[in-house]
């Protein structure tokens, strides 16, 4: 029995506690100071651009591709298993292409996606607004890129189906339980502990003393707390916050095509149908100034509602039922994200830093980290 630890439960530490819980020789815990599908996860808007991205080759193409497939099986596997709802749109992304775009480089990824067993369209105006005749295309919308291949899915309703089918094969999930740090054990210690034993320090927030369990495999998932538990190793994983603002909208009336609702985007504005005439507008990237903390920016969301309502006219009369933000971890002098093991350490795994990609790239980290654990 290989004892594994988890440091974390947004959609990454959760996706690999599903995955790791589907082996038996792998007894698995995993800890977060906060229930399920908070921080950035439960900030997400769960698009998933994978095919539509210009990432055609080496890793960060490979990650897209395996989550792409993966999710295909994993969310009816899930609700199977859980009998939970989870809130999948299969109808794709459509993204606008504003004047100056040169569509001689989609051309060239559609036709790379076409070798690759992948669709891509190249839509005219006119295609456009049969399809979408709720949306104003002005003369600056030239063209668009639909992707139906491309999904999107609702963050906190697949962690929180995660957490449940995990659970149901065996995994502990503390929660309320904060990792102050992690240490090897001596040579002394390990007479009595398993030679390969990692020591987890941790406390629970009500006051309890803090207690200390030993694990032979740690895997780091907890995002912009990943630097702090690694620094307890002395060892820097560099990942850093970038703010983003997003909104709930509901319309009095019906917008658009009832039997076609993808995903649509222009120039890095989202609008995300979720049926009953609601929908999530956003999200905004904001950076921290000198280091410090990041406050959000309201006339910066402003922009975003007023950028989604300038190609939705709908939507400038809809109901905001909720703003919201949250902190994507995005590592730092370095792509993202960190899949690795740390270094001088192959017992200690980080898996962070997604940026602004973790509920796409989710399945494929998974099963990143678990091929390390079972080579």
């Amino acid at each position: 029995m290989v004892r594994v630890a988890i440091i974390g439960c947004g959609i990454i530490g959760a996706s690999i506690a599903f995955e790791l819980s589907q082996f038996p020789e792998l007894k698995v815990t995993v800890f977060d100071k906060q229930p399920p599908a908070q921080a950035s996860t439960g900030a997400a808007l769960g698009v998933l651009m994978g095919v539509i991205s210009h990432k055609t080759k080496g890793r960060n193409w490979q990650l897209r591709e395996t989550s792409l497939q993966r999710y295909e099986t994993l969310i009816p596997e899930l609700e199977a298993v859980t009998g939970r709802k989870i809130p999948f749109n299969k109808q794709g992304i459509l993204m606008l292409c504003s004047e100056g775009e040169d569509l001689s480089k989609w051309e060239k990824l559609i036709a790379t996606r076409r070798s690759q067993g992948w669709e891509l369209e190249l839509w005219d105006v006119e295609r456009v607004r049969d399809r979408c005749p709720h949306l104003s295309l002005n003369d600056r919308i030239i063209a668009a890129i639909y992707s139906p291949q491309d999904r999107q899915v609702d963050p906190t309703a697949l962690t929180l189906a995660l957490v449940d089918a995990a659970e149901r094969n065996g995994v502990i999930f503390e929660f309320g339980v904060e990792v102050e740090g992690i240490t090897e054990l001596n040579s002394q210690v390990s007479q009595i502990q398993p030679p390969s034993s990692i020591t987890v320090n941790m406390s629970c927030g009500t006051g309890i003393l803090p207690v200390i369990e030993n694990f032979d495999r740690l895997i780091v998932a907890a995002g912009l707390g990943s630097a702090a538990v690694t620094a307890s190793l002395n060892q820097l994983v560099d990942i850093r916050p970038v703010l983003g603002q997003a909104l709930h909208l509901r319309s009095a009336k019906p917008l658009g095509n009832p039997d076609f609702r993808p995903v649509i985007t222009c120039d890095d504005v989202h609008i995300v149908p979720l049926g009953n005439q609601e929908f999530w507008v956003g999200a905004t990237v904001e950076f921290s100034e000198n280091g410090g903390e990041i406050q959000a920016n309201a006339d910066m969301l402003a922009q975003v509602m007023a950028r989604a309502s300038l190609l939705c006219p709908g939507l400038a009369e809809a109901e905001i039922i909720r703003k919201w933000s949250g902190l994507r971890p995005r590592p730092e002098g370095r792509p993202a994200p960190v899949i690795e093991t740390l270094p001088g350490n192959d017992r200690v795994l980080i898996a962070s830093g997604h940026y602004r990609n973790g509920v796409l790239l989710a399945p494929a980290t998974a099963r990143s980290i678990r091929e390390m654990i079972l080579q």
